[in-house]
C-alpha cells in the first residue's frame, strides 16, 4: 500500500509513537507499504520547531535531513496539478497545507493516513484512519 503519512503522523512516529493507533503502527512497519511525504509535511515540521510547539535537541534542518537519511520515506512532489486540485477539494475547512497535503493524496493515488477529523470526514481520498 502507498501511504501519504499527514504531517502529524510522522512526527507522532518519530517523537510520541505511542499516540498511533495498534494498526497505523502495523502499516508504518510492514516493509510491504511505501511511506510518503509531501513537501508540505516538511514546511510544517520546521514551522511546528520554530512556533516551540515540538521540541527537538538539534538544529531543525540538520534533524529533518536526518530523517530523510533514515526513514525510507518517498516524496510526493509538489506540483500545479496538486495546487489545482487544492483548490477543488472539498474539506470544511480552509488550511492550505491540508489542502495540499489531500490534494497530494488524490493526484498521486496514495492513501491519507490521517487522525485530523476535519480530513477523515472526506470521501475524495482513500484513508486509512488513525483509530
Amino acid at each position: 500500500m502507498n501511504l501519504l503519512l499527514d504531517t502529524h503522523i510522522l512526527l507522532w512516529s518519530l517523537l510520541e509513537p505511542s499516540r498511533l493507533s495498534r494498526r497505523i503502527s502495523h502499516e508504518l512497519e510492514n516493509d510491504d507499504n511505501h511511506l510518503w511525504i509531501s513537501p508540505i509535511t516538511t514546511w510544517e515540521t520546521l514551522l511546528l520547531i520554530e512556533k516551540g510547539r515540538i521540541e527537538i535537541d538539534s538544529d531543525p534542518i540538520d534533524w529533518i535531513c536526518e530523517i530523510f537519511s533514515t526513514v525510507p520515506l518517498k516524496e510526493a512532489p509538489l506540483n500545479h496539478e496538486i495546487v489545482i486540485q487544492s483548490r477543488r477539494i472539498q474539506l470544511p475547512h480552509k488550511d492550505p497545507a491540508d489542502r495540499f497535503i489531500a490534494a497530494t493524496a488524490v493526484i498521486y493515488g496514495l492513501t491519507l493516513v490521517t487522525a485530523d477529523e476535519r480530513l477523515l470526514i472526506s470521501d475524495q481520498y482513500s484513508l486509512l484512519p488513525n483509530k
